[in-house]
């Protein structure tokens, strides 16, 4: 679980950073989670995406696929989210105490 500081870290890291993936009509399928949790492996910081045609609003896709993956879910704005998830193999992010 993330603290208020952590997340406010992640947040500022996730501005510049581009969306890599979106979410749209297909939902929250197996190979969208099996697409992130590889991201979330080798980058621990991504942005996604929630197309209008989704099923899914931006928070109910960000919880969806952070419960899936083991990820936290650091911000939701507008049609954007970030999730975060420490790299078993390659930290890159080092969180402030």
């Amino acid at each position: 679980m993330l603290t208020s500081k952590q997340r406010a870290q992640l947040r500022a890291l996730a501005n510049p950073i581009d969306t890599i993936m979106q979410v749209g009509k297909g939902g929250v399928t197996e190979n969208l989670i099996t697409t992130v949790s590889d991201a979330l492996e080798a980058r621990e910081l991504i942005k996604l995406r929630v197309l209008e045609n989704s099923d899914y609003t931006p928070r109910e896709a960000a919880d969806t696929l952070a419960e899936a993956t083991g990820a936290d879910v650091v911000a939701v704005i507008g049609t954007r989210f970030v999730l975060y998830r420490e790299s078993e193999k390659h930290k890159r992010i080092e969180l402030v105490r």
